[in-house]
């Protein structure tokens, strides 16, 4: 007999709506109702399902890209990538946003049986993924810009990265030989997920370590929220600068973020680079054609879309999994100067 919400409403022991929004990601729900109906699903292994949906037999030529944070222009950039290339293979795609804190994995599997995909990419989110995960969804499946654990076997799905932590150790290790020490940090810290946004910040604390400054937490601004665009990064830079009236650089963990700092820093009558040198994450044409450009890490949104495309299409032919990790380029466009430079 299969799971039903009702099931994991009466384990968890909250009401069938609260269940369906943590599922959903609609709605409010607190972190510990969350944990609660997370643990009700996978202890009792629940899969989404019904009857009438099970009758359908014929899969379509039908792909489907499920993203966290659709408005992020750096997804946005990848997405039309995808799109063009499923046309030209004549196949129909299927585009859905999914909320912060909806649980993708449950929504994609809801996805492959409503509407009977023959594959699916997600791209966002963090690395949680399990064995289960992909084994109940069943079909091929690509990770975009994140990955699963490194426990869970990888001929179960491709999977398209950088290497998000060496990448902003490039970031801060830039600005470190351009002089500075004291360097602001911006990064959202979502829950306990390990996340790209984690790892690059993991990347920011290994530079640090190893060219022998020291760690402050007071120049790093984060928040335990979903939230990562040009407000969010408005708002910890505003943060940063208040409690430290000595930073000469920041590093963001998204050009989104780092558009917000610049904003911020401008708006206290101070200059960049002369004062405060930014450098942000993704390589999003709004930070190229902001006053003055910002400097970024930049991915290499076209080819991992290309790519992702090309791992799922091999998947539904039958043939193995991969795995590409992209490299990213530093590119620098005058946001950053050294530190004897500053007056």
């Amino acid at each position: 007999m299969s799971v039903t919400i009702k099931d994991i409403a009466k384990l968890s022991g909250v009401g069938i709506s609260t269940v369906s929004r943590v599922l959903n990601g609609s709605g409010f729900a607190s972190p510990v109702t969350k944990q609660k109906v997370m643990a009700a699903v996978h202890e009792l292994n629940y899969i989404p399902n019904n009857n009438a949906r099970n009758l359908k037999r014929t899969q379509t030529k039908t792909i489907a890209v499920l993203v966290k944070s659709i408005t992020n222009p750096f997804f946005q950039k990848m997405i039309h990538t995808i799109e063009q290339k499923t046309m030209l293979r004549g196949y129909s795609l299927e585009l859905r946003n999914v909320n912060s804190n909806g649980q993708e994995m449950l929504i994609a599997q809801q996805e492959v049986m409503d509407k009977n995909l023959c594959g699916i990419i997600l791209m966002g989110g963090g690395f949680e993924y399990t064995e289960e995960d992909f084994k109940h969804l069943g079909v091929p499946c690509v990770l975009l810009t994140v990955s699963a654990d490194d426990k869970v076997n990888k001929d179960l799905y491709s999977s398209v990265i950088i290497d998000d932590e060496a990448e902003n150790y490039k970031a801060t290790d830039y600005l470190i030989k351009l002089g500075h020490k004291r360097i602001g940090c911006i990064y959202n810290a979502y829950g306990q997920l390990k996340t790209p946004n984690t790892l690059r910040f993991e990347g920011y604390k290994r530079a640090l370590l190893e060219n022998g400054i020291p760690f402050d937490p007071l120049l790093v601004s984060s928040f335990n929220t979903s939230q990562s665009g040009y407000e969010f990064g408005f708002n910890m830079m505003k943060n940063l600068m208040m409690r430290n009236k000595d930073m000469t650089a920041v590093v963001a963990m998204a050009d989104i973020m780092a558009v917000g700092a610049a904003k911020a820093i401008l708006s206290e009558g101070l200059r960049i680079p002369e004062d405060i040198s930014v450098i942000g994450f993704d390589g999003i044409e709004v930070a190229e054609y902001y006053s003055p450009a910002l400097d970024t890490i930049s991915q290499p949104a076209e080819q991992m879309a290309v790519s992702a495309i090309d791992a799922l299409f091999a998947m539904m032919q039958g043939e193995k999994t991969s795995h590409i990790v992209y490299e990213a380029v530093l590119l620098k466009r005058g946001s950053c100067i050294g530190l004897t430079s500053h007056s």
